[in-house]
């Protein structure tokens, strides 16, 4: 699949990515997109942490300080992964870096999951997930829903596919599995979209990755990518401005 991506036309740019993983996830869920945005031109930095041991925004302390200090002078790019994102909305509130350019939330459930308050009181639940899984439900505790608006350019792009009948029965409207759609949303983002994927898998989604190159590139998602395009890099996300309109290709 990496290999087909290397069809879209590299970029020479001075621009630096951070890919951040989600809840129970490790920095290797990311290892297409990284190779697709080296093929771009970008450096990437690809953090892990671990996600299950400590709350956010202790996780916050021990991962991004050091993952903004890899991109140096750069513009620096956020794209992350459901949990992921609460960390970069959390550090924001005290320490956005000057550079920053976009970023793009895969999943993210910025209002909170329903899924977390239906399984909090399991002993499991907290075993696998840890604090900062259980920091992530709708109520008192919701870290997510004591965070302010997004006031820098966010796309959120959500799944509405699911591999767990069982999850997505606990779950209000359409859903990935884990997190519902409606979740993803987030006062003061710029862009959102809903693709066929489930939660578990979406960093991988030739789309989602085309999409992906596509906000940071412009600013906007274009909804008329098909996956063919996606696949094999026909995708014009050199395009800028007004020669830049919905589903231009090469």
């Amino acid at each position: 699949m990496a290999l087909m991506f290397g069809l879209l036309a590299p970029m020479a740019r001075a621009d630096c990515v951070i890919l951040l993983h989600g809840l129970a996830r490790t920095q290797a869920s990311f290892a297409i997109m990284e190779e697709v945005l080296e093929q771009r031109g970008y450096d990437v930095v690809r953090p892990g942490y671990p996600s299950t041991q400590l709350p956010i925004q202790l996780l916050v302390d021990r991962t991004l300080p050091e993952a903004v200090d890899k991109c140096g002078t750069q513009t620096v790019h956020f794209v992350t992964h459901s949990m992921g994102g609460i960390l970069v909305r959390y550090w924001f509130l005290r320490d956005r870096p000057q550079n920053l350019g976009r970023v793009v939330m895969l999943g993210t459930p910025n209002q909170g999951s329903q899924l977390v308050d239906q399984l909090d009181d399991l002993e499991v639940f907290g075993w696998l997930h840890g604090p900062a899984g259980q920091q992530l439900g709708t109520g008192p505790s919701s870290l997510p829903l004591r965070l302010p608006p997004v006031d820098y350019p966010v796309g959120v792009i959500a799944g509405d596919q699911s591999l767990n009948p069982v999850f997505s029965a606990m779950i209000e409207g359409p859903d990935d599995g884990k997190v519902a759609v409606d979740e993803t949303r987030v006062d003061g983002m710029d862009a959102h979209m809903v693709l066929p994927v489930t939660h578990t898998f979406m960093m991988n989604s030739p789309r989602v990755i085309a999409e992906t190159v596509f906000f940071l590139e412009t600013g906007r998602f274009d909804p008329d990518i098909t996956w063919i395009e996606a696949v094999f890099g026909t995708i014009d996300l050199d395009c800028k401005g007004d020669d830049c309109g919905p589903g231009s290709t090469r």
